[in-house]
């Protein structure tokens, strides 16, 4: 296990080092400067503008401006803000909490909708439960992640006055009375991104665990005469799970798109957010240094993933 990780890190190393430049060339090479607004601003001398682009090396090459930020990079030196004025390790660390809560109790949400409707589907196939199941995980993931989280704005924030729909990060309260108005705040983003991952992952549970059905191992364990409930959970289950495993792993980047839209709806102060802002205002060490964190991110849960295998299928080795 531990040489399998030290391979996996080794080839990660070069991956997010070709990401880096991609990313970083893209937006050096993108239309918008940080200082426009200064440099339009009749109030600030010319002088002064210029020699701001001077500090930070705005006008020096792109290969010379990315070695730059490479070694501080690996010195632990995000960069510095153009619009907050405040070090983008900084501005990270304090939206990536909010976000990796919201996505990870989204994610445990559509967890615990995809695997059992989607086992129980598979084992009773064509049934009524199957068939609208079926029907509303169709629906569940043809409906966009804006649509569905107006409608419940609407629904519980607007027409019952149960839910607040704006995300508040400054919380008067303190003890049990702070934890529930988190969770109040907090239903309607995860129910958006949780219901609309669900839906998804139950047509591929229910896939996954018929095909696994017909095969001889299956058949073999229900002609020595063992019970429904231990050839499905011993000898389905498990199998079944490979591949979607390898379908959450390879949609979490998918999910962080996705709660940029919700962050943005519910105006929920987290990464997406901050993304977003930084965008708008062309302010490329902030948009490098989120993008490398998502890069981390999809390389991180590819690892996991390829763990998991191991625990699924005892025939899968590390070596």
């Amino acid at each position: 296990m531990g040489s399998y990780l030290l391979r996996r890190l080794m080839i990660a190393l070069p991956s997010l080092l070709g990401i880096t430049v991609v990313l970083f060339t893209v937006l050096a090479l993108a239309p918008g400067d940080p200082f426009e607004e200064l440099a339009s601003n009749p109030n600030v001398p010319p002088e002064v503008a210029q020699m701001l682009r001077h500090k930070f090396g705005l006008d020096d090459p792109i290969w010379q401006r990315y070695f730059r930020w490479l070694w501080a990079m690996l010195q632990g030196d995000w960069g510095f803000s153009f619009i907050s004025r405040v070090d983008v390790d900084r501005l990270i660390l304090q939206r990536v909490p909010v976000t990796l809560a919201v996505i990870g109790a989204s994610q445990v949400l559509a967890l615990l909708v995809a695997l059992p409707v989607g086992i129980y589907s598979a084992i009773r196939p064509y049934s009524w439960f199957d068939r609208i199941a079926s029907a509303l995980a169709f629906v569940g993931f043809s409906l966009p992640t804006f649509f569905t989280g107006l409608l419940l704005i609407l629904l519980f924030s607007i027409k019952l006055d149960w839910l607040p729909f704006v995300y508040r990060a400054d919380i008067a309260a303190t003890g049990w009375q702070w934890w529930w108005e988190q969770i109040r705040q907090s239903l309607m983003p995860v129910m958006v991104l949780g219901l609309f991952q669900g839906a998804s992952w139950t047509r591929y549970v229910r896939s996954a665990m018929l095909d696994v059905v017909r095969l001889d191992h299956v058949t073999t364990a229900r002609s020595k005469g063992l019970s429904d409930w231990d050839i499905t959970m011993k000898h389905v289950v498990r199998n079944a799970l490979i591949p979607v495993v390898t379908l959450v792993a390879l949609q979490m980047p998918a999910v962080f798109g996705g709660a940029i839209v919700t962050e943005q709806i519910f105006r929920i102060p987290g990464i997406g957010s901050l993304l977003i802002d930084a965008i708008l205002r062309n302010d490329t060490p902030v948009i490098m240094g989120v993008t490398f964190v998502f890069s981390c991110l999809v390389i991180i849960f590819n690892l996991v993933a390829d763990l998991l295998y191991g625990w699924l299928d005892p025939r899968i080795s590390y070596r």
